[in-house]
């Protein structure tokens, strides 16, 4: 038997989305006490707490055939979103041994601008001027993170697996705008499932500390899927604007708790583009919160 829906007000959707946020912007701060054989045995693990987390949460809201159900109404878009979670949630892991938390975070916070140029490019979807100026300032802030690769000790592998992540979460909201009646609960199960799937082939080995097996509980579990399962269910009591305005906590957040926690200082050039990128989604929120209230 299938949990009957929440009915949320507007403020408590607000708290939930914004705990959401808070929750994701410790993600870098948690993976830097993490000591494992390779990236790989962090995506296993990660993956598959929150692969363990997700099902029951579907579990109880919907019951077990009611899941199942979920999983089948999905179609192809939640198996494109799937897969594009599979890929993002993988490449943040890998991106944190080569790059700055910093950088992986605020290239990934220009992906709603990405989004517009990505339905523009494919379904011609029209883009306001204010938009196409803040997909310019993304590019550009982009551009500046990127280039300290070239000067410094920062690896190219490490910016290029944050731009992916950015080009992924970008596709899978294109998908999931396009699909709004599908719930993507499931299709985001599916690709913590498919990453545990794939980086199990790939670790050369499954032990860990048991400090360490702690940290990977919190950084499955509860950073990424309680996090999620907040996120979702407070989206749906709060209008997309003001969402993604309170979700801009999290590239805010993650590099002063690195900064706090672990003396990891970001580098002018990331500060600057960072800056850029912040500031550029950051008006574009504004602007399509503005909208949303006239």
């Amino acid at each position: 038997m299938s949990a009957r829906p929440l009915h949320l007000t507007p403020t408590t959707g607000l708290l939930l989305v914004g705990t959401a946020a808070l929750l994701w912007s410790f993600g870098g701060t948690i993976a830097r006490f993490i000591h494992a054989p390779d990236s790989w045995t962090i995506v296993f693990w990660r993956s598959y707490f929150a692969t363990v987390f997700l099902l029951l949460f579907m579990a109880v809201q919907h019951g077990p055939q009611g899941t199942i159900e979920h999983f089948r109404r999905m179609g192809w878009p939640g198996v494109v979103v799937g897969v594009c979670f599979c890929i993002a949630s993988t490449s943040f892991v890998v991106a944190l041994a080569h790059t700055t938390v910093a950088n992986v975070l605020l290239m990934q916070a220009g992906a709603p601008l990405f989004a517009a140029l990505i339905s523009f490019l494919i379904f011609r979807e029209a883009v306001s001027r204010g938009t196409w100026v803040a997909i310019a300032a993304v590019i550009a802030g982009v551009a500046i993170m990127v280039s300290e690769t070239f000067t410094s000790d920062v690896s190219l592998l490490g910016d290029g697996l944050a731009l992916l992540i950015t080009v992924c979460l970008a596709i899978a909201t294109v998908t999931t705008r396009r699909h709004h009646r599908i719930e993507m609960v499931p299709a985001v199960c599916l690709g913590v499932t498919l990453a545990a799937l794939f980086s199990s082939l790939m670790t050369s080995d499954f032990a860990v500390a048991g400090v360490d097996f702690a940290w990977l509980i919190l950084f499955g579990a509860v950073n990424l899927g309680f996090g999620l399962a907040v996120f979702v269910i407070g989206a749906r009591a709060v209008a997309a604007p003001l969402a993604a305005l309170i979700s801009t906590l999290e590239p805010v957040l993650a590099p002063i708790w690195v900064w706090l926690v672990h003396d990891e200082v970001p580098s002018t050039r990331t500060i600057i583009g960072g800056s850029v990128v912040f500031l550029a989604l950051l008006g574009h929120v504004l602007m399509q919160f503005r909208g949303a209230r006239r």
